[in-house]
């Protein structure tokens, strides 16, 4: 269940304390029939426009003394973290939290359970798809001259008849490689972007980022996962895609398809969304290694030839000497006196 300690959190069913003053008050709030309890994490209700239900939730108080707990409905939101969450008492909702009609407090003895019921009805002109709310039981305390609202509570997933589009689209997508600078292994891409839902459910997505090296010839991909989110929300995600040389020209490309958080509607319309960028990496390792390459081919020839013209020195010597040695034979041959 989405329980919550503060005045603007829920978490799981785990009982909230509110402390400044004594006594300590501790409570849980949870969905229930009208006998108690009924073990649902949280409520989903679809309705047709003007439709009115009714649904029950269970206040238990763990404390030694009886509390006087408030009632509240409101908007429901997702946190920078990716919590759940309910609007705070002085903002006003302007959508599934005005759906819910409760009483605005319940006393509930020591160490005992209470049974509310709570109604929840559907604009006439509802638009279809999900108004996600929260329902929470809150304690005020007063600690010197600060007021501290301790609210616990769940959520109320509010699902309007009609054609559940479930979409997310990629905005600000950007590529950056990350070199290896071992130049015999290769980097990774990095890919940022922001998911936004773009239908009128709550989804999840989960896909694939390719990136596309060596102008085409070298693929290498990894997944792509966005969590939650609610309608018209956004939130940043990531993708790394390993083994990627970076020569040049880099492609990438995040694909991804969206998945109904809550039901499985019939109709519904799934739109997965593809979204590429092109940028350019200059592998530096990779160069410094063929310049030392090619500065040690470019000395070995130096000195091979170097080499070749030394011996073809030397032995151009050598045959001159010899040639030399000859004529200087010859003559002292032809001038020695005859016996």
């Amino acid at each position: 269940m989405c329980a919550v300690l503060v005045a603007t959190g829920l978490a799981g069913v785990l009982p909230a304390r509110a402390e400044p003053t004594a006594p300590t008050v501790t409570w849980a709030v949870q969905p229930a029939n009208p006998d108690g309890p009924d073990g649902r994490r949280w409520v989903e209700r679809t309705l047709d426009p003007g439709e009115v239900v009714t649904e029950h939730l269970a206040v238990r108080n763990f404390s030694d003394a009886p509390v006087v707990f408030s009632l509240q409905a409101a908007d429901g939101y997702l946190t920078d973290k990716g919590r759940f969450n309910m609007l705070p008492s002085h903002q006003p909702s302007v959508d599934g939290g005005t759906w819910i009609s409760v009483r605005e407090t319940v006393s509930v003895g020591a160490k005992s359970t209470r049974v509310v019921p709570f109604t929840i009805e559907a604009p006439a002109d509802a638009s279809p798809g999900d108004h996600p709310a929260g329902i929470a039981a809150t304690v005020t305390s007063t600690g010197g001259t600060v007021a501290v609202e301790s609210r616990v509570g769940f959520r109320v997933m509010l699902r309007a008849s009609g054609t559940a589009v479930a979409a997310i689209r990629i905005d600000d997508l950007t590529a950056t490689h990350d070199r290896s600078w071992n130049p015999f292994s290769p980097g990774s891409v990095r890919l940022r972007y922001t998911a936004v839902n773009d239908g009128n459910v709550a989804v999840t997505g989960a896909g694939r980022a390719t990136v596309c090296d060596l102008f085409g010839l070298v693929d290498a991909e990894g997944p792509a996962v966005v969590e939650e989110l609610l309608p018209g929300g956004d939130r940043p995600a990531e993708a790394h895609v390993g083994g990627v040389w970076g020569w040049g020209r880099v492609t990438a490309t995040v694909t991804l398809t969206p998945d109904i958080l809550v039901g499985d509607p019939p109709d519904a319309e799934i739109r997965p969304t593809t979204t590429t960028v092109t940028v350019w990496s200059i592998p530096w390792p990779h160069l410094a290694l063929m310049l030392v390459i090619v500065a040690l081919v470019l000395a070995w020839r130096t000195v091979v030839r170097r080499r070749r013209r030394r011996l073809a020195g030397l032995l151009a010597r050598a045959r001159d000497e010899g040639r030399k040695e000859a004529r200087r034979s010859e003559l002292a041959s032809g001038t020695s006196p005859t016996s």
